[in-house]
């Protein structure tokens, strides 16, 4: 896993697909994090700068995912990551850890240089903050592991990025339409499944286990997915 792990990591910075995330990243999170919380004055209240992250992640993350295995079936190497000495989950892994080291590294950079401009310009409440930052780590692992999944269903890194998008997209808006739903049973199901309803106590400080879990378990589901997939492959 670790030689495929740096084998990605050098992929990104090889290509300019690294570059262009950070850059986005940087300057979209600035941008909404002095117009949402310093310029406003909120420098107490971060969640709503939190949560403007979380839908601007269905757009960015996406680049990161797109190419980690639509790019093996287009050049046709696909089949050497198959038959090389190194396990399914392994594979899986060192591609998803490596996506993840991105959007991490990225992530808590700016949130280390938000924390500091908070405790210089006022008094932020700090088990909110971390609560929320939290949320956005743990949320990022399950976007990156739906993109893992769908990056592995076609060689076109367009067409993995359109389907990543939509699934996070409806994933976190889901439960956005529960009230305009008439059967009990079906909101009680949207609300369950929603990305975003798991949130809420985050960005409040509270930490939540059953949503702790609940995000590693859509990690592990579709990373294993992904996994019995090339399994299906490597036999046939």
């Amino acid at each position: 896993m670790t030689a495929i792990y740096m084998r990605e990591m050098r992929s990104y910075f090889t290509s300019p697909i690294g570059y262009i995330f950070t850059a986005i990243y940087f300057a979209v999170s600035g941008f909404c994090f002095y117009y949402m919380v310093l310029s406003d004055g909120a420098t107490g209240s971060v969640s709503g700068y939190f949560t403007s992250l979380i839908f601007v992640f269905i757009v960015i993350v996406p680049l990161l995912t797109m190419k980690m295995f639509s790019e093996e079936k287009k050049q046709r190497t696909e089949q050497l990551l198959l038959t090389s000495p190194v396990s399914l989950w392994g594979m899986v892994g060192g591609k998803f850890f490596a996506a993840y080291t991105m959007f991490a590294a990225s992530f808590l950079c700016s949130a280390v240089i938000n924390a500091i401009a908070l405790g210089i310009y006022g008094t932020p409440n700090m088990a909110v903050f971390l609560g929320n930052v939290l949320s956005v780590l743990l949320m990022g692992g399950a976007f990156i592991a739906i993109g893992t999944f769908l990056s592995s269903l076609t060689e076109s890194q367009l067409v993995a990025a359109l389907l990543t998008m939509f699934l996070i997209a409806v994933l976190l808006l889901v439960s956005f339409f529960t009230p305009y739903v008439n059967l009990a049973w079906l909101r009680v199901v949207m609300n369950w499944i929603s990305i975003f309803t798991r949130f809420s106590n985050f960005a409040y400080g509270i930490f939540d286990a059953a949503s702790l879990l609940y995000y590693l378990s859509i990690v592990f589901a579709f990373l294993f997915l992904t996994v019995r997939m090339y399994e299906r492959k490597r036999w046939s």
